[in-house]
């Protein structure tokens, strides 16, 4: 816009008229006469004419807006001053009840089932109660005594110490503390519940707190195990930390476990943000896994063997049930046991499975590995005479059986029958020229079999057992070994032995994993176990009968573990007992190994009782029975056909 002036402009006034007698102007050119116009009077002078509209300048109101904005500049430049540098840790502490936090989410545990799909594990809904420390501050609670007043509520519903309760939610420097892991979703609701009738009370009175607006809870799982005891040395626990403790919890603890996953969210006061949003890495769930083991097999062995052990007041006891043809494993049974529910009430030496983990001499249940040497290497046959006289010196020692007896004409299956360890001893001898030499077959057979090595089943805790090498046989253990003392095995060992035979001399190691099931619910076969040849099927066969007249003759050490309608092979044992504490012999381990129908075997059963103090000890007369009992429910359950033909009946003495 110009500073100058607008012109000036002239304004016209009003039109005067002509006097008559007006003279026409000099120049004019116009005459005077009739009809012309009258001659123009000057107009008259007039002053100066009057200004126009003038706009103001712009330059003050843009130093007025330029002040304005100046000033509002300056109170946000004082207010970011105070914000960044005065008061930066009061609102940093503010947006700390705001911002985003992390969490681990658990997957599920995977089940385990038994060969029916029957649960024996599983996982179940739990919550784990959490806290965040920093909203029971006075500042954020308005009182001092806000983790004691939350405590005293708490502790009786999550079974905690109040004190330990109270402690834990004054930790200083943190958002987060455990304050119980894994419980029930009954605890939770009770919690809410308490939670909520403090929340409306404080929005009604402003003299209320709500103490517990800091209690959390983070969904989980918590094993449980439906039946309680039944199978818990197989199956193990799983402890605290979510990991399994023992059994197949702890030996496929990376396939049961799954893969946790991972979330991050905002939360305010204790609570999520919903329009603030999420990143979440998804929990995969971990694999089912189906044991051999048969629900209604485990639950007679275990109900048996328990019903034993109380009865002979006896440190423990366990049984083995296999399938001959396939050496899967259908009870696997422990007494005592431990409920995996509630390790609290669990003795620490029922603990673990000691029929895997314990190591001991078998006694005369080895004596049909010697025999199957004898009978393998053509140095012997059921029929050749063994006089057996009451006493047998040899090394530096004096041999005796269990009973004082006067010379016995026996043949070899009568040894056997019997149970004599003097026979046995002298059959053994037949194996080699010489006593190293004889002790070197009889080492490689044993080793054949199973004994001082793996089973195979991977189990936590799985002893070997005891087996030197022949080289390093003391003078006893040369004449011991060939009946069961000086060699120590565990239970499924001793089992696999007598599946060995029934299977006509292959030896399928044994399994305890039938398959599992990925997340996609696909079911993936366990691998086929390895086989191994050990005796000819002839042997095999020739053993079966002789472990017969064990069972059937009225001369045999066996005769309670006869079954009706069934044939049946069975070897006792009573051997001399390691005590673990001391290291010397005291009490006895008494055995009973067997398989039916012998003549088509389909099931192995081993029994064992360690320190039996009341009544008899005699492998025979307390284990005899539980094998009988066990077997005869396990050929029911797997509708075993009774046997269609009869025994062999060899002899058991000759005359001399």
């Amino acid at each position: 816009m110009s500073d100058r002036e607008p012109p000036r402009r002239r304004v016209p006034g009003p039109a005067r008229p002509v006097r008559p007698d007006a003279r026409r102007r000099p120049g004019s050119g116009a005459r005077p006469g009739p009809g012309a116009r009258p001659a123009r009077r000057p107009a008259p002078s007039r002053g100066p004419a009057p200004h126009g509209i003038r706009l103001g300048s712009p330059r003050p109101r843009l130093r007025l807006v330029g002040l304005a904005l100046t000033l509002v500049l300056l109170v946000f430049a004082v207010r970011l001053l105070q914000v960044q540098a005065v008061d930066a840790s009061a609102y940093a502490a503010k947006a700390d009840q705001n911002r985003y936090v992390g969490r681990t989410l658990a997957a599920v545990r995977g089940e385990i089932t038994d060969r029916g799909g029957v649960e024996l594990a599983t996982s179940v809904d739990a919550y784990d109660i959490t806290a965040d420390p920093t909203l029971f501050t006075p500042e954020a609670t308005r009182t001092s005594d806000a983790p004691e007043q939350a405590a005293a509520l708490l502790a009786p519903i999550i079974g905690q110490d109040t004190a330990e309760v109270a402690r834990k939610l004054r930790t200083p420097h943190t958002r987060y503390v455990l304050l119980a892991h894994r419980q029930t979703p009954q605890v939770w609701n009770q919690i809410k519940d308490l939670k909520n009738t403090f929340a409306a009370k404080a929005g009604t009175d402003r003299n209320t707190v709500n103490v517990l607006a800091g209690v959390l809870a983070e969904p989980t799982s918590k094993r449980v195990y439906p039946n309680g005891d039944l199978g818990a040395g197989v199956l193990g626990w799983v402890n605290a930390d979510g990991r399994g403790g023992g059994g197949i919890e702890q030996q496929l603890n990376r396939e049961l476990a799954g893969k946790d996953g991972k979330i991050r969210y905002a939360q305010s006061g204790g609570r999520l943000v919903p329009t603030a949003g999420s990143a979440e890495t998804p929990a995969v769930a971990g694999t089912d896994v189906e044991l051999t083991i048969d629900r209604d097999i485990q639950w007679a062995a275990q109900n048996a063997i328990s019903e034993q052990v109380g009865k002979s007041k006896a440190d423990r006891g366990y049984v083995v049930v296999q399938d001959t043809r396939t050496g899967q494993i259908l009870a696997l049974a422990n007494a005592p046991g431990f409920d995996p529910n509630d390790l609290s009430k669990a003795s620490p030496a029922a603990l673990g499975n000691a029929a895997l983990q314990d190591a001991y001499e078998p006694g005369s249940t080895a004596k049909v590995m010697t025999m199957a040497a004898v009978l393998q290497e053509n140095a012997a046959t059921p029929t050749t005479h063994v006089t057996v006289p009451n006493r047998l010196h040899r090394g530096d020692r004096l041999f005796a059986d269990d009973v004082d007896h006067p010379t016995w004409y026996l043949t070899l299956n009568g040894v056997l029958a019997k149970s004599s360890n003097i026979g046995t001893i002298l059959a053994a001898g037949q194996l080699g020229k010489t006593q190293e030499e004889a002790n070197r077959v009889l080492h490689s057979y044993l080793r054949k079999f199973g004994i001082g090595g793996s089973t195979g089943l991977g189990f936590p805790g799985e002893t070997k057992g005891i087996l030197a090498p022949p080289g390093n046989w003391s003078t006893s253990q040369q004449y011991t070994i060939p009946f069961g003392q000086g060699v120590s095995i565990n239970a499924v060992q001793a089992a696999s032995v007598y599946s060995t035979i029934a299977n006509g001399g292959v030896r399928v190691r044994p399994t305890l994993v039938r398959g599992s099931k990925g997340p996609d619910g696909r079911f993936t076969p366990a691998p086929k176990p390895e086989e191994t040849r050990v005796v000819s099927a002839k042997t095999a066969k020739t053993l079966a009968q002789m472990l017969e007249s064990v069972v059937d003759d009225e001369q045999g050490t066996g005769i309670k573990a006869r079954i009706p309608g069934y044939r049946v092979a069975g070897k006792t044992g009573t051997a001399n007992r390691v005590d673990p504490a001391t290291g010397k012999y005291r009490g006895y381990t008494s055995s009973f190994a067997g398989f039916a129908p012998a003549d088509n075997p389909r099931i192995t059963v081993y029994c064992a009782i360690q320190n039996a103090t009341k009544g008899s000890y005699y492998g025979g007369q307390i284990c005899g029975p539980i094998f009988k009992q066990v077997m005869e429910f396990a050929l029911k359950t797997l509708q075993v056909p009774p046997t269609g033909s009869e025994a062999a009946n060899l002899p058991v003495t000759f005359t001399p």
